[in-house]
């Protein structure tokens, strides 16, 4: 028991670290969170969620050694930044055109599927969050596979989605509670600079995706 609690803590302290770092994801929840409120966090990190337990099945079935190859991370950083430009073109456009609002007629549902979709789509686009999960990701994987499956799926999967659904989740909360009472000046520029955050990075991802294609 104290072994696996101290694996346990190790990798949560490492997976705040990589939640805290600024990417796409985060500017996602705050760009969405400025439109939709506190809601935006919860249904971001349900998308990244399901890239994530991808990600552990693919652990589970000892796929990394294909997702290893510089190909594959080369491929995975064009696409990627090509929905990153997609996204970041959409959230910089909104804040320009004053589109603050969600789009009217849009259900619920419809929302709520649309903001799964754009974190799915974030998070496998991002070559770094794959290789974040082949290096550090599968080194804490095998450590937690000795203690069995029940500890890989509590300690290690949900704990750490939870930590990530509480940073997306703090983010989107914390510029959607200012709604009605900050200037919407100052929303069009928290969008404005998530968009052209989310931009930035689609070069850095499709740089990054050249590179690893040249190193063939």
């Amino acid at each position: 028991m104290p072994e696996v609690l101290a694996v346990s803590f190790t990798w949560w302290l490492v997976s705040l670290s990589g939640v805290l770092m600024p990417g796409p994801v985060g500017a996602l929840a705050v760009s969405e969170g400025a439109r939709r409120g506190l809601v935006a966090g919860p249904l971001i990190t349900a998308g990244h969620a399901v890239a994530e337990i991808a990600m552990l099945i693919l652990l589970t079935l000892g796929l990394t050694r294909l997702l290893h190859q510089p190909a594959v991370i080369g491929v995975v950083g064009i696409l990627g930044g090509g929905v990153l430009a997609w996204m970041g073109w959409g959230i910089a456009a909104a804040a320009w055109r004053d589109r603050l609002d969600p789009p009217q007629g849009s259900t619920a549902a419809g929302a709520g599927m649309s903001l799964m979709r754009a974190g799915l789509l974030t998070t496998v686009g991002n070559p770094y969050w794959l290789l974040w999960w082949l290096t550090v990701g599968t080194s804490y994987f095998i450590a937690f596979s000795r203690f069995g499956p029940l500890a890989v799926i509590l300690l290690f999967y949900i704990g750490h989605v939870s930590l990530d659904l509480a940073w997306n989740t703090f983010l989107a909360m914390i510029v959607g509670s200012g709604r009605g009472r900050v200037r919407r000046e100052v929303y069009r520029g928290v969008l404005g600079v998530c968009g052209v955050f989310v931009l930035a990075m689609s070069v850095y991802f499709v740089v990054s995706g050249i590179r690893f294609l040249r190193g063939l």
